[in-house]
């Protein structure tokens, strides 16, 4: 038996972390003190309690507890667990413990539909995911969600000393405890992992904080390409750079980097000069193309360099956001219908008809003209007058429309 399951607490008391939820006089503990169990969703990172919060629950309500895993479990697995509702051991209700439920379809969560609504099956569900985006809104309206959180290093430590306890080592370091809740990630069950190895790597003698680090410092990264830790990332690297806040942007550009994902590191940084630095600093596009091309070609450890560069010059760059809200504001009449014809004078030469009467393009070239301007419509009729682009309060934006106003002889 793993070492995580041997030392799962059995009651609130024993219980680490998410005091948010199971604190004295919060509604979580309130609920299960109580006895009757609703529909309960729990949200939150691997190793932060869903499971042996699950097992509490059920031993407090005495009731009969099943688990199934929406990585593996079938309609058949649903279908056994209904007919035990019928059966003298399913009298007064089951317990379903569903974990990794964003894995069940849509026909799979609505079989259980039934047998919620009626009391036959209580469930819990647990998910790594958004539950708002992940579970059909059926179950969802039925159920409260729980968000669990990652446990702090001291919340960890407690379980780490039982941990190294009940392997036989009574002698280990604060140091080496504190290296291990530290680089764990606040997953309790990572770091009970890495006290086995401990156990398995040093027998009967002294563990090193040198072993301690080597086998827990891995464990914090956090990350998958397709869940809500990628996004969560990416968001947090780029709401940092709009923030001038470079020590940040390092640090989500290091979690990126750390876990292997150069692609998307990447590929934010190009975005991000266009959309939050944009024409207060044109250049920037330039030299973080450069920098992202140096980091493909190098790969890593060496990519991080270029990128750096990239994320202290954005941050500390001044900003703008002129040209990105001036195209969605420009697709935003494109999407509501708001086109138009061209104006002829703006249409490729061809043929007029009989029924034109003024024929002819009557194009204006503007190189014909002082200071290479003239006045002439470009948009369509209905939007003749709209105006998408705002100049920013920067240098080179006010420049560009002090030059604008002497060209167009003083108008916007």
């Amino acid at each position: 038996m793993p070492l995580a399951d041997k030392i799962r607490p059995k009651s609130l008391s024993d219980f680490a972390g998410q005091q948010h939820l199971v604190g004295e006089g919060k509604i979580l503990r309130r609920i299960i003190e109580s006895g009757k169990i609703p529909n309960l969703i729990f949200y939150g990172a691997s190793g932060t309690g869903k499971t042996t919060l699950a097992n509490i629950i059920a031993e407090n309500a005495n009731m009969p507890l099943r688990k199934l895993n929406g990585t593996s479990a079938s309609t058949a697995d649903i279908k056994q667990i209904i007919a035990e509702t019928n059966t003298l051991m399913g009298y007064g209700g089951i317990l379903l413990y569903l974990d990794e439920i964003q894995y069940f379809n849509k026909k799979q969560q609505q079989s259980l539909l039934e047998f919620i609504e009626n009391g036959d099956i209580t469930l819990i569900a647990a998910t790594t995911e958004n539950p708002y985006f992940y579970v059909y809104g059926a179950i969802l309206s039925r159920s409260t969600v729980f968000e669990f959180k990652p446990l702090t290093p001291e919340e960890i430590k407690p379980a780490i000393q039982r941990g190294f306890e009940l392997s036989g080592l009574k002698n280990v370091s604060d140091e080496v405890v504190s290296i291990i809740a530290q680089g764990t990630g606040g997953d309790v069950r990572k770091a009970l992992n890495a006290v086995e190895l401990c156990a398995l790597t040093c027998g009967d003698g002294e563990i090193t904080t040198e072993v301690a680090l080597e086998l827990s410092q891995k464990a914090a990264i956090k990350y998958d390409r397709q869940g809500d830790a990628h996004y969560d990332i990416l968001s947090a690297f780029q709401k940092s750079i709009r923030g001038s806040d470079e020590n940040a942007a390092l640090h989500y550009l290091a979690r990126l980097l750390a876990a292997g994902d150069l692609p998307s590191a990447c590929r934010r940084l190009l975005v991000t000069a266009s959309e939050d630095i944009g024409l207060a600093f044109p250049n920037a596009v330039a030299i973080v193309k450069a920098c992202v091309d140096s980091a493909l070609q190098l790969g890593l450890p060496e990519a991080r360099i270029p990128l750096a560069q990239a994320v202290v010059l954005l941050c500390t760059s001044p900003k703008s956001n002129s040209a990105y809200l001036a195209i969605d504001a420009a697709l935003a009449d494109v999407e509501a219908g708001l086109a138009g014809d061209f104006p002829r004078q703006l249409q490729n030469k061809h043929f007029d008809g009989e029924d034109v009467k003024n024929k002819g393009q009557h194009y204006l070239y503007p190189h014909s003209y002082p200071n290479h301007y003239v006045k002439q419509q470009y948009l369509p009729d209905e939007i003749k007058d709209k105006v998408y682009y705002e100049f920013g309060e920067n240098k080179l934006e006010q420049a560009a429309l002090e030059y604008r106003k002497k060209v167009k002889g003083g108008g916007k």
